[in-house]
């Protein structure tokens, strides 16, 4: 790279440094720390889920992956904008009106501190990975362009964002997500029309008619049957739709990250319309995305040039080689944004349930200041947990994409949340007693799953082993968790909150 490239760098990291360091002076309390004391537009909550959901993976994985098998990603993607519909009108104000910060205060109020802990914690593990795939996949890009080595880079990245998320709180998590959305998609724009009008390979739209004529636009397998629904080494269209949608479901209705962002509104009208406004922001961004590593494959078999060999690599690779200095370092800074914007709403996310479920559970008299002070503590250690996890995550040739790996692998994470939340939302029947049987199944059923699938590869040997698509586990959790809880509550009662109807979809609601 260029000297220039370093100086558009330079110029992005100290933009974002001192928005970080104007939000510092306003943290006053834990309101103003974790949810900015309630006072964001409808536009900046939707900036915010935005950067929170596209991270480096989308930049440098979602190309990567139509790089190697095709838009395989897509429709599952687009599942997004049916799941916010029902977020925004019924998730989002319910939320607002149950609970102070943190999403499984609700969970606790339910089912009690077990079940509120168990869905924390999930949310932490599962967090804490993607954290972790975040900052690698940024740490490969930044690898490619640069030379620098991938440790460095991962710890570079992870200390440089935990700092300003550190001192400014959830203000400084959606003024700087802000600016760094409008950077990544201005980058977008910028790849697309290279590759497009990429007069070295032929006449425009050459890398379009060579990547549709190799199948890069293909949306996958649509086989429809019981060998291709289960097969472990085939994943179909159908099993791709159902496990983002579930997931969406799970990120948006259970997680503390998402919710977090409904919190930070200024009324729940604000709110609804953050959500609803953010599927209108990712769907297109994931598209182009797509749409740039089907033409990045045209490129490279149209030029004759080797292409990476990895297909994560693709787009560090290409950017280096043939964009002009200047905007190398802004697409630079653009994967880096992207990056940071994610990492800092997940490190703020963890730090408020470590915070408001878990220590002040044990000291509920804790004062504001010392609330503010394990606030920016617990951003500390998530970020070093992070930066351990991306170590392990490091690809090598030969492995599936980064965003294959960390869908199977999310889902297994997931430990059932979905149908956790739904069965408290959705049954007034739902006991305590329940619930933790419904857990008890679910935990039975992904470690039985996760130790004996794999074929010969497999851990443990019973017999009956796991033998689909590994996606299953998490999939399958969500339904285990609800049915089994549900039917346990019938069966075997046990304790339900007094105002259990104020704690499901019959509240009513306040729509101001």
């Amino acid at each position: 790279m260029s000297v220039l490239d370093y100086a558009v760098i330079g110029i992005y990291m100290l933009a974002i440094a001192l928005i970080g360091l104007a939000a510092s002076s306003r943290p006053k309390t834990a309101a103003d720390y974790f949810v900015a004391n309630r006072s964001m537009p409808a536009w900046a909550v939707a900036m915010t889920l935005m950067a929170t959901i596209i991270g480096s993976g989308t930049i440098v994985g979602l190309p990567g992956s139509t790089y190697q098998k095709g838009m395989i990603l897509l429709l599952g993607n687009l599942t997004l904008p049916l799941v916010l519909i029902v977020v925004a009108k019924f998730i989002v104000p319910f939320y607002r009106n149950v609970v102070g910060m943190s999403a499984y205060e609700f969970i606790g109020k339910r089912f009690g501190l077990g079940g509120k802990f168990y869905a924390s914690f999930g949310f932490l593990a599962d967090r804490t990975f993607d954290l972790g795939v975040t900052l690698v996949t940024t740490a490969v890009a930044v690898h490619v362009m640069t030379g620098w080595d991938l440790s460095d880079v991962i710890l570079g990245i992870a200390l440089f964002t935990v700092l300003y998320t550190m001192v400014g709180g959830m203000e400084a998590v959606v003024w700087t997500s802000v600016a760094q959305g409008a950077i990544f998609i201005g980058a977008a724009i910028l790849i697309t029309f290279r590759l497009v009008f990429a007069s070295e390979v032929g006449a425009p739209g050459a890398v379009i008619a060579k990547a549709w004529e190799g199948g890069r636009f293909s949306l996958g397998d649509f086989s429809l049957d019981w060998k291709s629904l289960t097969d472990p080494a085939v994943t179909t269209q159908w099993l791709f739709i159902l496990a983002y949608t579930i997931n969406w479901g799970r990120r948006y209705v259970a997680d503390q990250h998402m919710v977090q962002r409904y919190l930070i509104a200024k009324t729940d009208r604000e709110a609804s319309r953050g959500a609803l406004w953010n599927a209108l922001l990712c769907v297109p961004v994931w598209t182009v995305f797509m749409f740039i590593g089907a033409c990045l494959w045209g490129y490279y078999q149209l030029s004759g040039e080797a292409g990476p060999a990895t297909a994560d690599d693709v787009v560090p690779h290409f950017i280096l080689g043939h964009m002009p200095a200047g905007i190398v370092g802004l697409i630079l800074a653009a994967i880096l944004a992207a990056s940071m914007s994610s990492i800092s709403a997940d490190l703020n996310s963890i730090s408020t349930v470590a915070t408001n479920d878990y220590l002040l559970y044990w000291k509920p008299k804790l004062s504001e200041k010392a609330r503010l002070m394990s606030g920016r503590f617990f951003v500390a250690l998530a970020g070093a947990f992070a930066a351990g996890t991306a170590m392990l995550l490091i690809p090598e040739q030969g492995m599936a994409s980064i965003m294959e790996r960390a869908v199977t692998i999310a889902a297994i994470l997931s430990g059932g949340t979905l149908g956790f939340f739904l069965l408290g939302f959705l049954t007034r029947r739902a006991t305590r007693r329940g619930c933790y049987t419904g857990i008890a199944a679910c935990l039975v059923f992904t470690a039985w799953g996760v130790l004996t699938s794999g074929g010969d590869a497999r851990i443990l040997d019973l017999g009956y082993n796991f033998s689909w698509h590994p996606i299953y586990f998490g999939i399958g959790g969500h339904f285990i968790l609800f049915g089994v809880g549900y039917l346990s509550s019938l069966a075997l009662g046990g304790y339900r909150p007094e105002n259990v109807e104020e704690l499901t979809f019959r509240r009513k609601q306040n729509r101001a």
